[in-house]
């Protein structure tokens, strides 16, 4: 069979195809880091006596299986005065020899309530050999040193660098680089701009234009309100007025429609208003149909829970139906000391007023725990 061919009496020569490849072998470390966070500390110091521990969910670095191991009283009577973590290898990554221990290098860093490693409670504990089924390398911080933790909770980071093996990778350029997914930015540029808007929203004293199709796309309540009872409406721009919203949460509330993804802060807000925000996003999206903002709020909201927030949050999680965030507050009030506090607070009062079935719940929660 020829290898071109003839058309309209010319002949149409094919491209030779492409010879040029490229690979590397690669050496040196991969790094990763995870943090492990202790809500109820006093608890976890009742029911795991000295050289008892529990182990951390698993966690990947260098394709290696890893976990942290907890000693809320000390690995050993030698440091029963300590709280010990340590790195364990749970599982070596496919085709490492079994006999060949992983090198690797483990930091562990207790973290201030802004989640930054505190200096002076950072310890380097070196390169080891790390085997399956070994006890591992760790560290111990002193009982006394963690009465500065907030809210009978603290946490630890392990950041962990792993000695890799010798490996090639293909680095061939490949002729056709095809870029990202760009239609967030675009839609997020037709939001901005206000371009062929067709919809205006009153929201406290400001408007807010947008586009009844996107709306409509993403938010089963927008696309009743917007081709419900208004469908008939021959006006080419609607007009919405939204109550009981402040006009920043509804514009970010209309970014993730647009854009699928959280707006950032244009300014540098602190966790209370960070928390505040979230808390507001989160209703918007109850409001709105947006299951998928709605549990991105979820889990920005739990991380703020704490002694004087907690009781807020369990209403909030109540009023809402978010599971995850009743259950996150439920387990940081399973210890004594951290409930006892709480429930002196006027926010425990006034959760005991407006849900009282939710603290029914927590009652038998806490019940089922003390007669275990």
């Amino acid at each position: 069979m020829p290898s071109s061919a003839a058309t309209g009496g010319s002949e149409l020569v094919r491209p030779p195809p492409p010879y040029s490849s490229a690979s590397a072998i690669v050496g040196g470390t991969v790094t990763g880091h995870h943090i492990l966070q202790i809500d109820g500390y006093s608890y976890t110091k009742e029911k795991l006596p000295n050289g008892k521990f529990i182990l951390s969910r698993l966690f990947k670095v260098g394709d290696h299986q890893w976990q942290l191991s907890y000693f809320p009283n000390g690995q050993s009577s030698d440091y029963a005065d300590r709280i010990c973590v340590y790195l364990v290898l749970a599982a070596a990554a496919a085709g490492h020899a079994k006999e060949q221990p992983v090198k690797a290098r483990a930091t562990f860093s207790l973290l201030n309530r802004a989640g930054k490693p505190v200096p002076s409670y950072t310890c380097d504990v070196g390169m080891h050999d790390f085997a399956v089924g070994g006890s591992g390398f760790g560290y111990g911080l002193f009982k006394r040193d963690v009465g500065h933790v907030r809210d009978d909770g603290f946490a630890i980071r392990c950041d962990v660098t792993v000695v890799m093996e010798l490996r090639t990778e293909d680095r061939t350029t490949p002729l056709v680089e095809v870029p990202p997914p760009d239609l967030h930015r675009h839609l997020g540029g037709l939001l901005e701009s206000g371009d062929g808007a067709d919809v205006t929203f009153h929201v406290a004293g400001e408007e807010v234009p947008a586009h009844r199709y996107i709306l409509a796309a993403r938010s089963p309540v927008f696309k009743a309100e917007l081709f419900g009872q208004m469908k008939e409406s021959s006006s080419s721009n609607t007009i919405v007025k939204v109550d009981d919203m402040e006009a920043e949460v509804f514009r970010a509330l209309l970014a993730f429609i647009y854009t699928d993804a959280l707006p950032e802060t244009k300014t540098k807000a602190n966790q209370e208003d960070e928390l505040v925000i979230a808390q507001h996003l989160l209703v918007a999206a109850d409001r709105y149909g947006m299951e998928r903002l709605k549990l991105l709020c979820e889990e920005k909201v739990v991380e703020y829970i704490d002694r004087g927030s907690v009781a807020t949050l369990m209403a909030l999680a109540e009023q809402h139906h978010c599971q995850a965030l009743k259950e996150a507050c439920f387990r940081f009030l399973e210890s004594k000391e951290t409930l006892n506090a709480v429930m002196a607070t006027d926010g425990f009062l006034h959760l005991m007023q407006s849900c009282p079935s939710l603290v029914k719940d927590l009652v038998f929660r806490v019940a089922d725990r003390h007669f275990q």
